[in-house]
């Protein structure tokens, strides 16, 4: 299982060294693919006052103690194409937004970077869509045959399901997603943002976490990959996307029952 675990948003050094202690468990399980993560800069807030994080330059130093205090591989997003290089000396994967999904500019630099690249499926976009993005990295890295799962998992690329746009404010997860994109790439869900309800009225997105559990299990029993979980020591607290982060030791309740469900599955 690819388990990516971590905050929201690197709050300062002492909040991510704090949650990186807690998820070391994770990372010592031979069983489990364990990436940490935590963005440097949320370039897509609601509101202009809303917190980013400390940066590129301050937040790769952060990610690097990480690195050599735990032994973690690390995952962040960029935003911007000139962002891929400085990134991947720190960072085993790099994350395309969903709202950035389609910017080949984007995907070809991150490309051009040893990192893997994970791509997070748009919340306008059907699941076939995301070939052409996976395909806009495998050529760039110079392969040229059709765009399957073993390639993309051979070179790299993930892809990463955080829900569909459902009127105003709401997401949902089609669970037909995941066969369908896992014909194209490996496909980890973003169980934490499946929840998220963007731009909500408010200055910041809302959320609600009590219905992570529910989605992940439904999309261990659908198959998946991996997940990806936003985890905070407290939620209520956090900077960035605190209403549908889980709390560190609910995190410790539910992977278990994911692993359960997919021997199941398998």
């Amino acid at each position: 299982m690819i388990l990516i675990a971590g905050p929201c948003v690197i709050e300062s050094r002492e909040n991510v060294l704090r949650i990186a202690e807690a998820l070391r468990p994770y990372h010592d399980d031979p069983s489990k693919d364990f990436y940490f993560k935590a963005s440097f800069d949320k370039a897509n807030r609601t509101s202009l006052e809303s917190f980013r994080g400390p940066g590129l330059e301050e937040g790769l130093k952060i990610l690097q103690e990480v690195k050599e205090r735990f032994g973690y591989r690390v995952l962040t997003d960029i935003h911007l194409p000139e962002q891929a290089a400085p990134v991947a000396e720190v960072a085993d994967v790099l994350q395309i937004p969903a709202f950035l999904c389609r910017q080949t500019d984007l995907l070809v630099a991150a490309a051009k970077t040893p990192a893997t690249v994970n791509i997070k499926k748009g919340q306008f976009l059907a699941p076939q869509a995301m070939e052409h993005s996976v395909a806009k990295v495998l050529r760039t890295r110079g392969y040229d045959g059709p765009i399957v799962h073993d390639a993309a998992r051979k070179l790299g690329v993930w892809l990463t399901e955080r829900g569909t746009t459902f009127g105003y404010g709401n997401l949902v997860v089609d669970m037909r997603g995941f066969p369908i994109m896992r014909r194209f790439a490996p496909v980890i869900f973003d169980a934490t943002h499946a929840v998220q309800m963007p731009a909500s009225g408010a200055a910041a997105s809302g959320g609600d976490s009590r219905f992570v559990p529910y989605l992940a299990r439904a999309a261990a029993g659908a198959g998946v990959d991996g997940f990806f979980f936003e985890t905070h020591f407290d939620p209520s607290v956090a900077l960035s996307d605190g209403p549908n982060m889980i709390k560190l030791h609910e995190l410790e309740r539910l992977v278990p029952q994911l692993e359960a469900i997919a021997r199941i599955v398998e």
